[in-house]
């Protein structure tokens, strides 16, 4: 499986001090079909969940978008 980010997700990354590392894990953890996917998750270190969009193709994997979820429920 190939990840690539565009840059409005890397910006957003950046942005919410997201590591790349904590993205590649919840995409492997998660059973992907093809299409946009979006796919929420409390990561460690972070008070609210993770909220990743994702579009599919073959098998590429585009990360649209990732932020902090704050309308989740805070630890």
């Amino acid at each position: 499986m190939k990840i690539k980010f565009t840059r409005h997700a890397q910006r957003r990354a950046k942005l919410y001090n997201i590591p790349k590392v904590a993205i590649y894990e919840i995409l492997m953890a998660t059973k992907l079909a093809a299409g946009r996917q979006s796919i929420v998750k409390q990561v460690a270190g972070f008070a609210y969940p993770l909220k990743v969009v994702v579009m599919v193709a073959n098998r590429d994997v585009t990360v649209i978008t990732n932020y902090p979820l704050k309308r989740g429920k805070k630890r």
